[in-house]
């Protein structure tokens, strides 16, 4: 359940630089037009929440994150709105919780950009990327009394067939194993306190990131550093962000009013597997045991993207952050 809620008026006035993804895309499915209210699941910095209230004067928002001081930075962008933007310290896991105490009816429509925001990435102090120095945290909810561990007690405390499965699940890295037993023989010595720890220990490993960097370029594919796959596989295990997604987003549908829309922006194909798969189930309809086909007379959504929107290249060029984003939509029946 959220500790707090608040509207946009209620805290400072600090302001982060932040360029949200497929923002035409976004309205096009969501359609604001239609007034009422939408609930964005994690509103970072509040991108997407204020190009709806900006351009449609007959909607509301209602913002969710667990990170506090993205909060706090959506609340200053959101201000100029008042009430139509209201702000709500949660997890999207608990959105059947959060719609119901916020008490604004049937949504309209719901969004989900389940990427890591600006704040998070660019902030050294907050430990997700291996290009800054800083503590290896990765927690999103870093609110007092938060019982979610952080990076560092991952790689720090786990054992080593742990680490392996949560590299290769999370991560889907191909030397998975050689760097949890590295990351094991290093932590005998001393702990892994860094980001610069952690990623020297997976070029070490795995050889030097201009080492896969020129096989990806012979190959014609996009350049990645060697230590991506192992710092997205962390963020994923200590944010939970896979765990129950697949329920979260049929809970998310059957909040929404008919005709409603959702729409979900995934960044890997972790998650874009897990929203297509259940997007697509609920739109054939609850499989009867006997007959062992959908119920058509079940089905919970009509789909509207068949397959995901990407981003145009002239978006990419601006904001190369947006390049692995994938849309997928859907319209409640």
């Amino acid at each position: 359940m959220p500790t707090g809620a608040g509207t946009a008026s209620d805290v400072g006035e600090r302001t982060v630089s932040h360029q949200p993804v497929l923002v035409d895309e976004v309205l096009r499915f969501l359609a604001p037009e239609r007034s009422g209210w939408f609930v964005d699941c994690t509103v970072g910095l509040g991108g997407h929440a204020a190009e709806i209230l900006r351009r449609h004067a007959a909607a509301s928002v209602l913002g969710i994150d667990r990170d506090t001081e993205a909060l706090e930075h959506a609340s200053s962008r959101l201000r100029e709105f008042g009430p139509r933007a209201r702000l709500v310290h949660g997890n999207f896991g608990s959105i059947r919780e959060i719609v119901a105490e916020a008490d604004i009816g049937k949504p309209t429509g719901i969004l989900a950009d389940l990427g890591v925001s600006s704040l998070q990435l660019d902030r050294p102090e907050r430990g997700f990327s291996f290009m800054r120095s800083g503590p290896l945290d990765m927690r999103m909810d870093q609110s007092p009394g938060s019982a979610i561990r952080t990076a560092r007690d991952v790689v720090n405390l786990e054992s080593q067939s742990v680490l392996e499965t949560v590299l290769r699940d999370y991560g889907e890295e191909r030397q998975a194993r050689r760097i949890a037993r590295a990351i094991v023989e290093r932590r005998r010595r001393e702990p892994i306190e860094t980001t610069d720890d952690l990623r020297d220990l997976v070029h070490e490993a795995v050889g030097a990131s201009r080492v896969r960097r020129g096989r990806a370029l012979r190959a014609g594919a996009r350049s990645i550093d060697a230590a991506t796959r192992t710092f997205q596989a962390l963020r994923i295990a200590v944010n939970e962000e896979l765990s129950g997604l697949g329920t979260t987003l049929e809970q998310a549908m059957k909040l929404l009013d008919r005709d409603g829309r959702l729409v979900v922006i995934s960044y890997h194909s972790l998650e874009d597997r897990i929203v297509k798969h259940r997007l697509r189930a609920s739109a054939l309809g609850e499989v009867d045991p006997i007959t062992g086909r959908p119920r058509t007379e079940t089905r919970l959504i009509e789909l509207m993207t068949r397959k995901p929107v990407r981003p145009e290249p002239s978006e990419v060029q601006y904001n190369p952050r947006s390049r692995s984003a994938r849309l997928r939509a859907a319209r409640r029946l």
